[in-house]
């Protein structure tokens, strides 16, 4: 007998949840006719019933794949990437070789610092980074120039209109007596938003480390070093 359509599953998604890749990855791989199910090519959008035989690039898809999890205190002038730009390093050189198959959760540019996830497990990298679950980041902030209140007014209150919308941030001061210094908090993760926005009224930003992403802390680990964590 068939099974139902409600019992077959997106393999694209599956493959993303498997691999640690993304759904356009996993989407790219079908597309080229690297996977097949039962020995036959698979299509975009195909699905497969439990129990169904996948091959990716002629090996048998493992399904029993195990979940892991790192946060990295990313220094200054490393790249989120597994090419290296330039004479920039990634942050691939400070892995060790077994974890190179894992990929960045909210990626960081190469003058900011702190916390990067990276993970193996495509739901999750997917969970952590969609706008829909708005998941909250906190960074220190340092300015050129002083903050007017005037300013901190309208980011805070009213946002700052850029070119891909509106950017609205919580600010608060690090102490009384500097507005040079700043914990920024996000619910969003627009590339490069904090500087943009800071940028959009005249400021520049001199350091920008991120010291939470969700409900993970950089805590005591060390720039440049990492920790393996766990996520239940």
């Amino acid at each position: 007998m068939e099974p139902k359509s409600t019992d077959l599953i997106r393999l694209n998604k599956h493959l993303a949840l498997i691999l640690g890749i993304s759904r356009r990855e996993a989407d790219n791989l079908i597309d080229k006719q690297k996977v097949m199910i039962n020995g036959e090519t698979a299509r975009l959008g195909a699905r497969f019933a439990e129990g169904d035989k996948i091959t990716v690039n002629g090996k048998v898809l493992d399904d029993t794949v195990e979940y892991l999890y790192i946060a990295l205190n990313k220094p200054v002038g490393y790249v989120c990437s597994r090419r290296q730009q330039g004479e920039n390093p990634t942050i691939y050189d400070l892995l060790p070789d077994e974890y190179h198959n894992l990929k960045p959760v909210g990626r960081l540019d190469r003058h900011s610092s702190g916390i990067v996830l990276l993970t193996n497990n495509g739901d999750f990298a997917y969970q952590m980074t969609h706008p829909s679950f708005k998941k909250t980041k906190v960074y220190n902030v340092r300015l050129e120039n002083d903050l007017q209140p005037l300013h901190q007014q309208m980011i805070s209150d009213h946002g700052i209109n850029l070119e891909d919308g509106p950017s609205k941030l919580i600010l608060e001061r690090m102490n009384d007596t500097d507005r040079k210094s700043w914990i920024v908090t996000m619910h969003e993760g627009r590339n490069r938003q904090i500087r943009r926005t800071f940028g959009a009224l005249g400021y520049t930003v001199n350091k920008l480390h991120r010291t939470n992403f969700g409900n993970y802390a950089l805590g005591d680990i060390k720039p440049g070093e990492f920790e393996i964590i766990d996520i239940h």
